[in-house]
């Protein structure tokens, strides 16, 4: 058991050894289970007490040497490879780094996110519905029969399957959760809706609505506007006021167009009113047993009033020098 002739033959191997396959090797050959120190140690029991002492101390010296020399060597050989494969890349890793810029969320999802938040206070659900609809809860279970002018071409993106288009409004989601869910209820419904129309600074292909819906046993429009009210004082941050205006919408009898006085002039924001019976008929819900108020406004358009953009396109082209601003 020579133990130095082995350690001096371990360390010319380690010293001559390029790569890191035999330098794994090296490590069984000399201090793995099966290697050439393990096998002193499997000697020792055949020496006397005083040499398996002597030896075994021996042994673990020169197994942690060898341990240690390997390990140096790895590092080495480590460190070779790495410079090997930078000068390949042409990285130069003492450049400085690059500052990464943390993003942040488009302003259209930052009013969402405020008006849903608004709207949660005051015990609304946020509920959603699909991008793609069907021609009955797009039109028919809204009141709006085969002749009424949202039908035509230039307005609706219908699909080559029969009968499915993108959805024009938001509105068909109140027809989804009243056939699910008994009154009352209260919910904003935000989402995506898409038209068939020439774009400009106020009008584009789409853009995002927020539908609202409260149904239950004693609403009026005077419920309508306490909510607004109380919504547009929280999404502008000051007192605003509001005035009702008649107008028309198939699935709302009756109907109501909405300002809110900014700036120090009137401004339509949305259109709203009564829930139409046979859009409760078409929801299965009894019309002489629950009332209830919708109304619709577009995302968009608040934003624009809320930072004052004059251009509907700018939320869309992805221009990092508008975006950047919020």
């Amino acid at each position: 058991m020579d133990l130095k002739s082995l350690k001096i033959k371990a360390q010319e191997k380690i010293q001559k050894t390029k790569e890191l396959k035999d330098l794994d090797s090296l490590w069984r050959e000399y201090i793995g289970k099966k290697g050439k120190i393990s096998k002193i140690f499997n000697a020792l029991k055949d020496l006397s007490e005083e040499e398996r002492r002597k030896i075994g101390k021996q042994a673990n010296e020169i197994k942690e040497q060898i341990r240690h020399l390997i390990e140096e060597k790895r590092k080495e050989l480590l460190e070779k490879e790495t410079s090997k494969q930078e000068m390949e890349s042409g990285i130069d890793v003492t450049l400085p780094g690059k500052k990464i810029e943390g993003g942040h969320l488009h302003p259209l999802t930052q009013v969402l996110e405020r008006i849903e938040e608004i709207f949660g206070k005051m015990g609304f659900s946020i509920v959603e519905g699909p991008d793609i609809e069907n021609e009955w809860y797009n039109f028919d279970a809204l009141n709006i029969p085969k002749d009424h002018p949202a039908r035509d071409l230039w307005d609706t993106l219908w699909l080559k399957i029969p009968k499915l288009l993108l959805r024009t409004h938001t509105s068909p989601v109140q027809i989804h959760y009243m056939e699910k869910n008994n009154p009352p209820f209260r919910i904003v419904v935000p989402g995506r809706v898409f038209r068939y129309e020439a774009t400009d600074f106020s009008h584009e292909i789409q853009f995002y609505q927020l539908e609202g819906l409260m149904v239950d046993k004693d609403i009026s429009l005077a419920n309508l506007k306490a909510i607004l009210i109380q919504f547009f004082k929280n999404f502008f941050g000051r007192e605003v006021k509001i005035r009702f205006r008649p107008g028309y919408f198939p699935f709302t009898e009756p109907s109501i167009e909405a300002d809110i006085r900014l700036n120090r002039k009137w401004m339509e924001v949305l259109g709203a009113g009564m829930v139409h019976p046979n859009v409760f008929k078409a929801a299965r819900l009894n019309p002489h047993n629950w009332q209830g108020f919708a109304f619709g406004m577009g995302v968009d358009r608040l934003a624009m009033l809320k930072y004052k953009i004059n251009d509907i396109r700018l939320f869309y082209n992805g221009d990092l020098r508008f975006l950047e601003q919020f």
